[in-house]
């Protein structure tokens, strides 16, 4: 089986061992060396697995995990460093981390480490379907009626949440959680972000999901008819 992962590591000498060592475990790599690049590589497109330094140019290994799950993409994380404080580890897993390895360490426990990462992971849900619209997490695509939908990563953010309650009712602040984490928003800029799901999910097909539930908050659902 071919396991495609993304490493993110600025030192090249290290990533190069990683590949050559996991190569002879099916594993295929796309290489980033700054937290930057492997953001809008992981951004672009899905992978099984992603291990990342935490010190790097550009981004650091905890932005760029924040940066992953803010964006909804639920690919396991495997950070790699030379810190070995505790305060660093609770950063990295606040971060959304799956695991913590300090170098210098073998690659056989590097091995490990991602084999237990990906028995975890296997059959978690990463696909997400409401009537005839479908999330895949891990790929971060949105359709509907089988078009693709261009989504703001707000509304991206909204509508996961929204989804993953279907077909409950999800309030207000918390839809505003799941979007906007502690940063408070207006109401007018909420307005606008379900205006603008509206129109990308509803407006273009004759059955509405979005329903504003008055008093209570919003819920994705097929209306009775």
């Amino acid at each position: 089986m071919i396991i495609n992962a993304l490493l993110i590591e600025d030192d090249r000498d290290l990533a190069e061992a990683i590949s050559d060592y996991l190569a002879l475990e099916g594993y295929e790599f796309d290489f980033a060396y700054n937290g930057a690049a492997g953001l809008n590589l992981a951004l672009a497109q899905p992978y099984d697995i992603i291990l990342t330094d935490l010190n790097m140019p550009k981004m650091d290994g905890i932005d760029l995990c924040q940066a992953l799950r803010d964006n909804g993409i639920s690919t396991p994380v495997l950070m790699l460093t030379a810190r070995d404080r505790l305060e660093d580890k609770i950063s990295g897993f606040e971060a959304g981390s799956d695991d913590y390895l300090v170098k210098p360490f073998a690659m056989a426990e590097l091995k490990m480490r991602l084999q237990a990462l990906l028995r975890r992971t296997q059959g978690r849900l990463t696909q997400l379907k409401v009537a005839d619209l479908q999330l895949d997490l891990d790929s971060h695509q949105a359709s509907r009626a089988g078009q693709p939908l261009k989504l703001p990563p707000l509304c991206w953010k909204m509508l996961v949440c929204l989804m993953q309650h279907s077909p409950n009712v999800v309030a207000r602040a918390k839809l505003e959680q799941a979007a906007w984490g502690d940063e408070l928003p207006s109401p007018d800029s909420v307005k606008v972000h379900l205006f603008k799901l509206r129109q990308a999910v509803d407006a273009p097909f004759e059955r509405k999901l979005i329903q504003t539930v008055h008093g209570v908050g919003v819920a994705l659902r097929v209306e009775a008819e």
